[in-house]
């Protein structure tokens, strides 16, 4: 019997052990993974979304645009990075209402110590 116990704590210890490993992570990829969107509504003529991000996570989705409006429920310190390489800070308070024009492709990531939600009304 002892034997049998033995047996079975030597694998079920190892298993959790490596289940835990898996699951810690995941809690990490989480932290600084890819942002979320939330799309709100969407037609031929315009589409609104949420997009959060949490501290560290990027969004990788951002193609050349065309114009919209961008609100932030949450504030925060964004990084743009641009096709060419070229890195650009943007600063949103808290309320803030702007107006991006088109231009070229980059990606964003949270380079800010919170979490950043925005309310986007993208014209197509």
């Amino acid at each position: 019997m002892k034997k049998l116990i033995s047996f079975l704590v030597s694998i079920v210890v190892p298993a959790f052990l490596i289940a835990g490993g898996i699951a810690n992570s995941a809690v990490a990829q989480g932290k600084t993974g890819k942002a979320t969107i939330k799309v709100l509504l969407e037609n031929d003529k315009v589409r609104v979304y949420e997009l959060t991000q949490k501290p560290g996570a990027e969004n990788t989705g951002v193609v050349a645009t065309s114009s919209r409006i961008v609100r932030a429920l949450k504030g925060g310190t964004i990084q743009r990075t641009y096709a060419d390489g070229k890195k650009e800070t943007v600063i949103y308070k808290t309320g803030q209402v702007r107006l991006n024009e088109p231009g070229p492709a980059f990606t964003t990531k949270n380079i800010g110590k919170t979490e950043i939600l925005f309310y986007i009304v993208q014209l197509k």
